[in-house]
């Protein structure tokens, strides 16, 4: 029995890993990205410091937008977002923000 229990554990490890997700309706994932920090005379801040959340990130999936609306942004975009409008989730170990088109706020060329 616990032979399994123990195999019913990697299976779902490994759905978990080769999940994809697709947002709903309006909805973006976006994976953020990290801006390196300097001070004014050139020392690096870690990661480790407490900092604001980013505002900025890379488009990995986008919904088929709502009300017969087209979505304006694209898988690989690079956008600026709302410090506080996405949602954050946690897929892999690593974080990823779901937030609405409204809540992007530009796309960097």
């Amino acid at each position: 029995m616990l032979n399994n229990i123990f195999y019913c554990f990697l299976f779902t490890i490994t759905v978990i890993k080769n999940m994809n997700i697709k947002p709903l309706a309006d909805k973006v994932l976006i994976e953020p990205i990290s801006v390196e920090e300097k001070t004014a005379s050139g020392i690096i801040l870690p990661d480790t410091t407490d900092k604001e959340k980013p505002e900025q990130g890379k488009v990995i999936e986008v919904g088929p937008g709502s009300d017969g609306k087209t979505m304006t942004v694209k898988k690989g975009d690079v956008v600026l977002f709302t410090k506080y409008g996405p949602s954050e989730i946690k897929i892999d170990n690593k974080e990823y923000l779901i937030a609405k088109e409204e809540d992007i706020l530009a796309i960097l060329e």
